[in-house]
This record gives structure tokens, sequence and C-alpha cells, in this order.
């Protein structure tokens, strides 16, 4: 099998990023600036085809590469993250492991303060969650998301009108098109931290955006969900904005795409 990394980057150096990130196989970078280009060369015996777009949004950029995308296993990967050496090997290995496995979502090494996932064990991701997975975790069988027509959303992630939710509406959408996903304990590489381009704090926008991104995860399930995650977080996210205030935002973000879904 042949794996590709999909790499979203703003504003690199395309061959700085390439020896930076420690691309092993062949990859494709789509690369958000002020002008167009395209660039393809050779890193580490691998082929390095480079787009930079006049674009804003990180997923434009992941649906930019996915479409150009030809090999049998592809892994969505960020311009801050360094790979292991052996990344290549371990997502083969595993996708040999679980042949009816579309997509297995690996670890990755992050700050204490971005952490929201780590597997453990091997086990089945459903809709109860599936939530908490970044894109960079996300490796798949590129065939299977082709058939599936499966891409990220533009209105959720860096870049876009709300902040992030689209790494978890994709994964959605996979398993509503019945792509089998899965967890593995296995290791891939690390984050070099950084400011987020999208947190700004607990403030409104925060909570209404989250508000938004609910409606179309649960539909009608969204305020108890919405509920579910602000008391189970209430002590980190309720202190510049309280916490009837904090729900009050959700739910307007809720409502507000309940209406505008019905017009």
């Amino acid at each position: 099998m042949t794996l590709e990394v999909l790499v979203a980057a703003v504003k690199q150096n395309v061959h700085d990023l390439a020896a930076k990130m420690n691309l092993k196989t062949n990859a494709i970078i789509i690369n958000q600036d002020d002008y167009f280009s395209y660039d393809e060369f050779e890193f580490n015996e691998a082929k390095i085809k480079a787009y930079t777009f006049n674009e804003r949004g990180v997923g434009l950029s992941r649906n930019n590469a996915l479409l150009r995308c030809s090999s049998d296993l592809l892994l969505f990967s960020d311009d801050d993250i360094v790979l292991n050496s052996s990344y290549a090997e371990m997502i083969l290995k595993e996708f040999a492991l679980y042949p009816k496995a579309d997509v297995i979502l690996f670890n990755v090494e992050v700050d204490k303060r971005r952490a929201t996932y780590r597997n453990i064990e091997h086990k089945r991701i459903r809709w109860y969650n599936y939530g908490r997975y970044p894109a960079y975790s996300i490796a798949a069988r590129t065939k299977s998301l082709h058939s599936a027509n499966v891409t990220f959303s533009l209105l959720f992630g860096g870049g876009a009108k709300y902040s992030n939710g689209e790494d978890s509406l994709f994964l959605r959408d996979c398993l509503k098109k019945g792509l089998k996903i899965y967890g593995s304990p296995i290791n891939i590489g690390r984050e070099i931290y950084r400011e987020s381009t999208w947190f700004t704090g607990y403030n409104e926008k925060f909570f209404y955006d989250r508000g938004v991104l609910y409606h179309y995860l649960y539909g009608f399930m969204a305020k108890f969900f919405a509920l579910r995650f602000l008391w189970a977080k209430r002590r980190k996210m309720c202190n510049e904005i309280k916490f009837r205030q904090a729900y009050r935002l959700l739910i307007s973000g809720i409502k507000k795409m309940k209406r505008y879904s019905k017009s």
C-alpha cells in the first residue's frame, strides 16, 4: 500500500516545511498565502507536491489536498506536526491489522493545554466517542473517502466563519456514510506548540460558535450535549462568563442554525 501525507499549511516555505515535518513519504502540501504557485520536488526520496493558494480556511486546504490524493492511504496533517521517522510503517501495519477499517485515528503528542484525547488501546469509534479527535490524528483509505464523497466543512476551523469543529463534523459524516473507524494507541508524531489561530478565550464567540457546531453535530440532541459539555467544563470555562450566560450563548447558536436550516 502507498501513503500520502496531506498537509494544511499557512504562509510556509514548503521546502523547509518538508524537513521540519520529517516527511518520509509522498505528500501534498496546500499552503495558504497571498499568491498562487505550484512546486514539485523530491525529499527523502519521496515526491512532494506543493500548491500555494490565495485562499483562507483549513477545511478548504484539506479538501484541496483530498481531491488530489491518489495513494492507497492518506494521513491528514498540519504544518506544526513533526512525524515520527517510522510513521509510514506504523500506519501501514495498523491498516493491515484492521483490513475492514476505513479510518484509523492515531495518537499525536500535544501540549497538555491542548490535549483532548488519548487512545490507550485499540477500539471502535462510534457516534458517542468520535467528537474529541483532531484532523491530524486521521488516517484513511483514500478510496473509502472518495467513494463516500466525504469532505471537510468550510464553515468551521481556522480561517472560517466559526471556530474549530471541522474535524468532528468530518468524522460524523464518515460514520453517517457507514465507514468503519477505529482508534489506535500508536503514536505517530508530536505537535510543536504555538498560539491557536482561532481560540481567543472562553468569550461570547467561543460559546456561540460551539452552539452552532452542536446543532450540526447532534441535531435535536444539541441542547442536551451542550449542557453536558458546559457542566463538565464549568470550572475551566465559566470564570469570565458565568454558567447561565454561557449556556444561553450556546442555545443562541443552536437556535440560530435551527432557524437557518428551516428557511
